[in-house]
């Protein structure tokens, strides 16, 4: 045993030092597949002299620009690499009124001690290219209040000032365009303290400073703003003002309390507009308010569109926004108003009075039909276009919405609403498929379930219901019945019943839920067909065994001598093979009577596995018992269900994701498609003879983070899928061969 090790540590050294150089670059063509919208957007920016310029922040898939001549969102930040997956969380952006060149993304995922860092990428050719500048503190992009803000300025009279407000850390100032940054010492402690933070149900987070906003008219061009406004989010004093460029600070008097600020809009008068939550949201909010600030008279006014009498109003308030070309015309959102759904509100005096627009609205649902089964929700950012007071966006939960005609809601017209989500793609991937015959992609997906995509380019209805996953987590078709299709999801009612796994026998068309679940666990897991379609492996999450049922789920047995919390998968030609494999331990195991009982996968193959994480195990297409196994920290290995290692294959030092595709024309072996790095280099690469030799086929624009999903198509070659962290699936094709 001690000499297999050896012969597999000696090989993988050889096939580093044999194959350090970089492999040859086969040009591809990247694009996402057609959901459209589908994760929250965070923020939305115009810039305040550029007409059709404007900004989109996300809380995991990134930043995007509007382009204004196709009618579409451009992605910028598909360029960061799978080291700086947590970098793809933007918890704030900015833009230089003075200079639309300048774009500012604060960008870091989450805060926890395992995260990575956090940074603010600077550019200065609106996205197109970035300098990273790292920060010594976390942000936290997709945790709770990350719909609040902007917590990022830049000084409108002096691009060279910026300023940021950090969740944990304080308030921070940049003098030379975000290059540097020093902690402002004169900030009130309260950003600092723990009524600056807020729980969820999985832990409690910092919050911190969300919103910076300068005082244009208190500078003059060339010179730092005096005047300087700050809100931390906290029930107590929470609003705070510098007349000295950021040095000292103190509290704006007569300023409300008991909620916490979430957005603060100067309009053009000199007045202050500011929305207010009991929480930061977006997970939840119970109560809330509108407040009018009148600097020059020191006035605080409630102009709460939906009074509140006596106790909390059980919803809050996302934002007030407030026309640059006209200081009279507010635009509010409601949060968490889930009955029957978030509300906005239009005023044309300063919140004397308020008109409901979605009652007298039409939403166009053309670019992404799935939106018929949501309503709008998170609605915690309104953005009102400063060239045309009638262009509104409000961003929701699953993307985002935009009208051209809210005026005319004035003369007793119908405000028309289009899904604005063209090129903006954020969804999370959790499984992908593309059988041999059918469809050539079905996906399960994080909160919009799953689709079948018969044409990447077009935007389908989800998967029919019933059942309705919020979640999809796992998805399998069966090697010799690929009409055959199970997956396993989170249920989302009123789409019962509750069984949380479902099959379709002909391609995803249609689909029911299994007869029954395994007596243990809490549904979704991991899930597989035996190669004929006869049987079901199902692993519920927090179950402690493995179950078979052969009738549909009407009848479930334990797999025995196998543990839980284990991923499952069947052969793809043989149904007596199936296999099994923990990704944190590196235990695989085997099974040669349909999934009955299992046996520990021994051999070089069983040992090499063991101890590592990431750890991912495949059967190969059209051969019986051939194996596939690899870790972040491990070679790509082929072997058989005994054990036995047939080939370190040379190259590839470790691997996030693998997948097998159709053949090259002329050839026998399925494409191998890794996501990983080949010696140091890390990227998307192919081989075209079972692994003796790779191609790199994306380049250092097209990155994507953190592979987690990757498959190839067995019906076209070269083509490969891609499950992202938040830009959604992502395919490519050979340049000469791209649709």
């Amino acid at each position: 045993m001690l000499r297999n090790i050896g012969v597999i540590a000696c090989a993988w050294f050889l096939s580093l030092s044999a194959y350090a150089s970089q492999p040859a670059t086969v040009p591809y063509h990247f694009a996402n597949v057609r959901i459209g919208g589908g994760g929250y957007v965070s923020g939305v920016l115009f810039h305040p002299t550029v007409r059709g310029l404007h900004y989109a922040r996300t809380d995991v898939g990134g930043a995007y620009r509007w382009d204004e001549s196709r009618g579409r969102w451009q992605p910028l930040t598909d360029w960061i690499a799978a080291k700086d997956q947590n970098l793809f969380g933007i918890d704030s952006f900015a833009v230089d009124p003075s200079d639309p060149q300048w774009l500012y993304l604060a960008a870091g995922t989450y805060t926890t001690p395992r995260s990575g860092d956090a940074a603010i990428l600077r550019s200065h050719d609106q996205g197109r290219s970035f300098q990273r500048v790292d920060l010594p503190f976390k942000l936290g992009g997709n945790e709770l209040g990350r719909g609040n803000g902007e917590r990022l300025a830049v000084d409108p009279n002096d691009g060279r000032v910026l300023f940021l407000g950090s969740r944990d850390a304080g308030l921070w100032r940049s003098g030379d365009h975000g290059a540097h940054w020093a902690r402002v010492a004169g900030f009130p402690a309260v950003a600092t303290s723990p009524s600056a933070s807020a729980t969820n149900a999985w832990r409690t987070q910092p919050i911190g400073i969300v919103f910076v906003v300068f005082d244009p008219a208190s500078g003059r061009p060339g010179q730092p703003t005096p005047v300087i406004y700050a809100g931390v989010s906290t029930r107590q004093t929470s609003l705070f003002r510098s007349t000295d460029g950021g040095h000292r600070w103190s509290a704006v008097p007569g300023q409300p309390v008991g909620l916490r600020p979430s957005h603060m809009h100067r309009a053009s008068d000199g007045d202050y507009y500011l929305s207010y939550g009991d929480e930061p949201g977006p997970d939840t909010m119970n109560d809330g308010a509108i407040w009018r600030w009148q600097p020059a008279t020191n006035r605080w006014t409630d102009i709460t569109p939906i009074p509140r009498h006596g106790g909390p109003a059980g919803f809050g308030w996302g934002d007030v926004a407030v026309a640059p070309s006209n200081p009279a015309l507010l635009v509010a959102s409601t949060h968490h108003h889930y009955h029957p759904h978030d509300l906005l509100f239009r005023s044309t005096d300063r919140g004397a009075h308020w008109t409901e627009v979605l009652a007298h609205s039409v939403f166009d649902r053309s670019e992404a039909p799935w939106t018929v089964e949501h309503t709008p929700h998170w609605m915690t950012t309104v953005a009102i276009d400063p060239f045309d007071p009638d262009h509104v966006i409000f961003v929701t939960g699953y993307g985002l919405w935009s009208t051209h005609d809210l005026g005319r809601l004035d003369h007793g017209g119908e405000v028309h609403w289009s899904f604005a989500d063209r090129g903006l793609e954020e969804t999370v991937p959790l499984g992908l498929i593309s059988p041999p015959q059918g469809a050539h992609l079905l996906s399960a997906l994080g909160d919009l379930d799953g689709y079948r995509h018969d044409d990447l380019a077009v935007a389908p209805l989800q998967f029919q219901a019933p059942p309705r996953y919020a979640n999809s987590q796992a998805i399998d078709y069966a090697g010799l019945r690929p009409e055959r299709i199970v997956r396993t999801g989170y249920l989302r009612e009123p789409f019962g019943p509750a069984v949380r796994a479902a099959w379709s026998d002909d391609g995803g068309q249609h689909w029911q839920a299994l007869a029954s679940e395994p007596p243990e666990g809490e549904g979704a897991g991991s899930i597989a067909w035996t190669a004929d379609g006869a049987g079901v492996l199902w692993a519920p999450r927090h179950a402690k065994h493995v179950y078979l049922t052969r009738d549909f789920g009407r009848h479930w047995q334990a797999a025995a001598d196998l543990p839980g919390g284990l991923k499952v998968l069947g052969d793809r030609v043989d149904p007596r093979r199936c296999y099994a494999f923990d990704p944190d331990s590196g235990a695989l195991y085997a099974s040669h009577d349909g999934g009955a009982t299992f046996a520990s996968l021994g051999g070089a193959l069983g040992t090499a596995a063991q101890g590592r994480q990431h750890v991912q195990l495949q059967a190969a297409p059209g051969a019986a018992g051939a194996l596939y196994l690899a870790a972040r920290d491990l070679p790509l290995t082929r072997g058989d269900d005994t054990g036995r290692v047939q080939q370190v294959l040379p190259g590839i030092a470790g691997v996030d994701a693998f997948g097998f595709g159709k053949p090259a024309p002329g050839g026998h072996s399925p494409v191998l498609f890794v996501a990983g790095r080949y010696g140091r280099q890390q990227g998307l690469f192919r081989s075209l003879d079972g692994g003796s030799h790779w191609q790199r086929i994306n380049d250092d624009a097209h990155q994507y983070g953190r592979i987690d999903v990757l498959i190839g198509d067995p019906r076209v070659f070269g083509r490969v899928y891609l499950a992202t962290g938040g830009r959604g699936i992502v395919f490519g094709d050979p340049e000469e061969s791209a649709p």
